[in-house]
């Protein structure tokens, strides 16, 4: 897989690349850019297949060189050391926002997720492209247990059975799988819901929707909460705890 890393900071250019080189040999970098200006030349030349890319850069943010780009072809992979720019990122459909100093197990998963996503065949992905156009932002069932989130590259497909819970993140959802992964779509939980909310998931919160079968444990008291397969601990509001209660034959 061909990559570019574009940041002004030369100092994180070489240690972003001597991560990839050690623990992602898969990864092929035909570029390193300290300048904004020479990293879009070179994604318009290099046709690369991955962009690891710094948001604040003088002349040229991160931003503004994506909306230069025009027809993004390739995954983005923003890399940055200040995390209010999570949502505007995932606007671009980036394919993940990794936070200064980059720890080397999110970068091994990240480059797996491009991985995978860069093995649909282009039949796939023109039959993708006939039935979702590039830039949707729903979420949409397209068979029996599985559904169709947008992604970078057009959509990725996913069974829900592997969905753990959807957590909401103001305008935005974030999908929460077994295998680790996170997907995040510009759709509220409220639109999710609609989608997902039938016999396996679940709105137990606000901020909050669980996948039934996830559920490892239901922990009483003052702050009732579940716990989550993946260890993760999901409040429940008051007026939703009868209802799963319910849901479950519990008393």
């Amino acid at each position: 897989m061909r990559a570019l890393i574009i940041d002004d900071e030369p100092d994180n250019v070489r240690l972003l690349a001597l991560q990839l080189a050690r623990h992602c040999p898969q990864v092929e970098l035909v570029g390193q850019y300290t300048d904004s200006t020479d990293g879009l030349r070179a994604i318009q030349t290099l046709r690369p297949g991955l962009v690891f890319l710094d948001i604040e850069m003088p002349v040229m943010n991160g931003f503004q060189l994506l909306e230069r780009v025009g027809d993004i072809n390739f995954h983005i992979v923003f890399v940055t050391a200040y995390d209010q720019y999570a949502v505007r990122a995932f606007r671009f459909s980036a394919l993940d926002y990794l936070l200064k100093p980059i720890d080397t197990v999110d970068l091994i998963a990240t480059v797996r997720r491009a991985e995978t996503t860069a093995r649909i065949n282009p039949q796939q992905l023109d039959l993708m492209r006939q039935y979702y156009p590039a830039g949707a932002t729903s979420v949409s069932p397209i068979a029996k247990g599985r559904i169709a989130l947008p992604h970078a590259s057009g959509m990725v497909f996913v069974e829900t059975k592997q969905i753990i819970y959807c957590e909401a993140d103001s305008n935005y959802t974030r999908f929460h799988l077994a295998n680790g992964e996170q997907y995040v779509i510009a759709k509220t939980l409220g639109d999710v819901q609609e989608v997902l909310e039938t016999g396996d998931f679940v709105r137990v919160h606000r901020q909050y929707m669980v996948n039934l079968d996830h559920i490892q444990k239901l922990v009483k008291g003052e702050g009732t909460y579940l716990l989550m397969t993946n260890g993760v601990s999901i409040p429940i509001a008051r007026q939703q705890k009868d209802r799963l209660m319910e849901r479950f034959g519990w008393v």
